[in-house]
């Protein structure tokens, strides 16, 4: 038996006026998805266990098989992992996004989406001048990257400050923000020299001069420590791999694991390469039993408040994410797909949201239940309702029938 999981990050909405009060699950065109909603089931889960904040590091340990309230150790570790930074016992990873500030306000989460490269000489320009042997910048993929502070005596105090994710409070006051707690100063003493240090620097003056917003400040979130997980072979007895364009989601397959997957073009924005992510998925298939496929353009829309784009993102994975792999497996009997997003993301609000998301489980011995399409409304009227996500693995493998 073959096994997929196919996650459109973020996907799950509320309806809209500017839809018709429709949400952009139904407002897409998603004949691909329909048509495994028609042959399977649909139901809701809940990816983000009570007690959790609704973000991706949660969801997606939880979609693949890990309980949070267990194995739940922050997105820094797990962005360090796929960066190739080994965590000791003590040591606190941070997510550091590069951030546009405009005077006192959060203006860009991701300082325009800025590329790799120049996101790079940034980063290790802040690291060359105030990193020292207790704390260290590492670059990352675009925006993202990773604050690693190496201090024993201030471990519990930096786990113990509440740090805002940035995509939760854009054109919000960023000194209302700003870390809070014990460890609170120390870290917007550090945010405070990498802003010396980016506003001079060239790549900033010359974002400014093509009027492209630039990446002017450090923020520190979903900070972590280490935590041993069980592997996936142990857990569930499948080897396999993971398809992804972010370190958070490539780190945790790591960690558990997996072989890490890299796909020319895949972005984790809107250009991303999703055909070639399908076609990596179809290769993989051939050698091992399982592969976990995590599309992020959906997500990203929803924070950028870009509805059509949202739309669009949700049609380009079911065409050509599902579409392809569709269309690569026609022949093959025994195979079980998994498609679900990790968690809510409201165009709206521009944030992620709290509640149960819509799944669509098919393939060998899943017992159609007459649900006609792949949507939150129909997820609700399939009447199927699996509590918790991390469930919805372990009966993929191992219940003979749906």
């Amino acid at each position: 038996m073959k096994y997929l999981i196919l996650v459109c990050d973020g996907m799950a909405d509320f309806p809209l006026k500017q839809l018709g009060n429709q949400t952009p699950m139904e407002a897409a065109r998603t004949p691909f998805m329909d048509q495994l909603a028609a042959g399977g089931k649909v139901g809701l889960t809940r990816t983000i266990p009570d007690g959790f904040k609704p973000a991706s590091d949660v969801g997606n340990m939880a979609v693949l098989g890990y309980d949070p309230h267990e194995y739940y150790c922050g997105r820094g570790p797990l962005e360090a992992a796929n960066i190739g930074v080994d965590l000791k016992e003590h040591d606190v990873a941070f997510r550091c996004n590069l951030v546009t500030a405009d005077g006192d306000t959060m203006a860009d989460y991701s300082a325009g989406h800025i590329k790799t490269q120049e996101a790079s000489e940034l980063i290790q320009a802040v690291d060359r001048a105030i990193g020292n042997e207790r704390f260290r910048f590492y670059p990352g993929v675009q925006y993202r990257h990773l604050m690693v502070v190496r201090d024993p005596a201030l471990s519990q105090d930096l786990m113990d400050t509440q740090c805002a994710a940035p995509h939760d409070i854009m054109g919000q006051k960023i000194a209302s923000h700003m870390p809070k707690g014990p460890a609170g100063d120390y870290l917007t003493q550090i945010m405070d020299q990498a802003s010396e240090v980016l506003a001079r620097h060239p790549v900033n003056q010359v974002r400014v001069d093509l009027k492209e917003n630039p990446a002017n400040r450090v923020w520190f979130w979903g900070q972590g420590r280490r935590i041993p997980l069980s592997t996936f072979e142990e857990r569930f007895g499948l080897t396999g791999s993971v398809i992804s364009a972010v370190d958070l989601v490539k780190g945790l397959g790591r960690l558990v694991g997996l072989n890490v997957l890299e796909v020319p073009g895949a972005t984790g924005y809107y250009d991303t390469n999703y055909v070639g992510k399908a076609q990596a998925a179809l290769k993989t298939l051939k050698d091992n039993p399982f592969v976990f496929v995590h599309v992020e353009a959906a997500d990203e829309a929803g924070h950028n408040g870009h509805l059509r784009e949202k739309v669009q993102a949700i049609e380009n994975f079911d065409k050509l994410i599902v579409g392809t792999i569709m269309e690569g497996l026609k022949t093959s009997k025994s195979v079980r797909i998994l498609i679900l997003p990790d968690h809510i993301t409201s165009v709206e609000a521009r944030t992620h949201k709290p509640g149960p998301v819509p799944f669509l489980v098919c393939g060998k011995d899943v017992t159609p239940h007459g649900v006609k399409t792949y949507t939150e409304r129909a997820a609700e009227e399939g009447e199927l309702f699996v509590e918790n996500a991390y469930d919805l693995l372990p009966q993929l493998v191992n219940t003979k029938t749906w």
